[in-house]
């Protein structure tokens, strides 16, 4: 009887007991992934130009 009166203790009311608020990202922090045309070049050209800043950026570092 002792196992049981544990397993169920431990078994019932899991959410209010182990959850832990604010864990999981709401969908508006998380990436999105550009589906048009427009959205896909515009995400591509951000993506170039933070390229080319942290290129610019350790080039001046090693002169």
């Amino acid at each position: 009887m002792f196992p049981i009166a544990i397993m169920y203790y431990f078994g019932t009311n899991l959410d209010n007991r182990f959850s832990v608020p604010g864990f999981w990202p709401k969908p508006e922090e998380t990436h999105k992934i550009p589906f048009e045309r427009d959205e896909i070049k515009a995400e591509l050209e951000r993506l170039r130009r933070k390229r080319l800043e942290k290129r610019a950026r350790r080039l001046d570092g090693e002169e």
